[in-house]
């Protein structure tokens, strides 16, 4: 069988893409990775032999740079070193500053900084794993990333979306618990794990991506498929831990707007303790992790019976409390009820007494005729008061009708005066409210006439 002809070293020189060497002043070069050709046989190297080479190649191209960019994936072992990635819009570097090196920090590092590093480029031979070792480091100012989350922060908090007074209590014990997550993470085992563990409640998981450009809308449309489900009692949402940009979906301000105006409790359980999003500040309670949001939300069964039992116990010894005292107050007021019964009996046994007596002393025959007498006396008053004022009424009747037939037009029309009309009814006081010719109706005391004006003879003028 023939052998395949062996790589040649310019095949893994093309393969590394060392060409930017080309226009590297000579001093910086290093010994050429591959020593010419031999006739028939390249060297070949051992994986080490060839990482060393490639780390020494950057580091001689790249022994002092300065590089900016947004620290993300930040961790800090017990071992002192800081590892943290920087990236930008277009890429991302890995990068570590030792122990040393930290201890010289004069600020705090967080995801999401922008930072300054300046250091050299190499690469770790334990993993073949290019990256950045840090010398010095200072912030430039926040990161885009973190912009955007602090300017939504501020727009939603000026809404009122974070208010405390807004936000609903979870259920005390809820049936059925919503769970919007990846099905294939770890936070969805986690939570259904503890869940069962905890208590009897039923998992209803909406699946959805949870990072990626795609996921607020599947986050929201896994949102939406719950809300449809009436048996639901509250929500959570969440995921597991993982960078800036992994979290970034539950910064999205639609799907915080739509967790706000859910019909249901929400339970916000992203990342970890130190980690922070919008969804957290708006949701009605944020879990440190997904698996504190299943501690929250399902109730110990265990802790719950021995409840129930505790407030049974409790609730039979206050209802026999208060079956003692209603007892005892009973017998009190039956005891009170009784003496004052005695107490009235005996009053009216003495008034009963006193009006025998007083019977005795008057008799009733006696009582009636002078009633009878005083009652006759009433009468002729009455009537006499009643004449007379009968006779006042009269007297001012006639007074009356005096005067109003004096005032009657009827009582001036029989002294010879007469009431002049026109045809439409309008009384004529002056001659110059008519014409010659005009028929006018004259009233009489007794009758009237229908007239025609032959003449008119006009008043004075004053």
């Amino acid at each position: 069988m023939p052998r395949k002809p062996e790589a040649r070293s310019t095949d893994v020189q093309e393969m590394l893409d060392f060409s930017s060497l080309a226009s590297a002043p000579s001093s910086t070069l290093v010994p050429p990775l591959v020593p010419p050709l031999l006739e028939e046989r390249p060297k070949i190297y051992s994986v080490g032999e060839l990482v060393r080479a490639a780390g020494r190649t950057l580091e001689a191209r790249y022994a002092q740079i300065s590089v900016e960019g947004e620290i993300s994936n930040l961790s800090q072992p017990r071992s002192g070193h800081i590892y943290f990635t920087l990236k930008d819009a277009a890429a991302q570097l890995p990068a570590v500053l030792f122990r040393t090196q930290a201890a010289r920090l004069r600020c705090d590092l967080a995801d999401g900084m922008l930072v300054r590093a300046r250091g050299k480029l190499s690469i770790y031979e334990g993993q073949g794993k290019f990256q950045l070792y840090v010398d010095t480091l200072e912030p430039a100012g926040l990161g885009a990333l973190q912009l955007q989350f602090e300017a939504l922060k501020q727009k939603l908090f000026a809404e009122g979306l974070f208010d405390s007074a807004r936000k609903r209590p979870l259920p005390a014990w809820p049936k059925t618990v919503g769970i919007v997550t990846s099905p294939t993470g770890a936070a969805i085992r986690d939570m259904v794990r503890i869940a069962a563990r905890r208590g009897r409640v039923c998992i209803l998981l909406s699946p959805c991506s949870v990072q990626g450009a795609q996921a607020p809308r599947e986050i929201l449309n896994a949102l939406e498929r719950l809300w449809q489900r009436p048996e639901v009692d509250v929500i959570i949402v969440g995921r597991g831990g993982g960078s800036a940009e992994d979290l970034a979906p539950f910064n999205d301000e639609t799907l915080a707007r739509a967790i706000a105006r859910s019909p249901v409790p929400i339970v916000s359980a992203v990342g970890h303790e130190v980690d922070f999003t919008i969804a957290d500040f708006v949701a009605d309670l944020r879990a440190p992790t997904p698996s504190a949001a299943a501690e929250l939300v399902v109730p110990l069964f265990s802790n719950a019976q021995s409840c129930h039992e505790e407030m049974g116990i409790r609730l039979r010894q206050a209802g026999e409390r208060i079956f003692s005292s209603a007892r005892q107050r009973l017998d009190a007021d039956m005891e009170h009820a009784e003496h004052a019964l005695l107490q009235r009996i005996a009053i009216d046994r003495r008034a009963l007494d006193v009006q025998t007596r007083r019977l005795a002393i008057c008799h009733p025959q006696a009582r009636i005729a002078r009633d009878r007498q005083t009652l006759n006396t009433l009468k002729k008053q009455l009537d006499a008061k009643g004449l007379l004022l009968l006779n006042q009424r009269r007297q001012l009747l006639g007074q009356a009708a005096a005067k109003l037939d004096a005032l009657s037009p009827l009582s001036v029309l029989s002294r010879g005066y007469a009431l002049a009309r026109t045809k439409a009814g309008k009384v004529i006081d002056r001659a110059e409210d008519v014409q010659v010719g005009e028929p006018i109706s004259v009233r009489l005391h007794h009758g009237s006439l229908d007239c025609k004006v032959e003449r008119i003879e006009a008043s004075p003028k004053s």
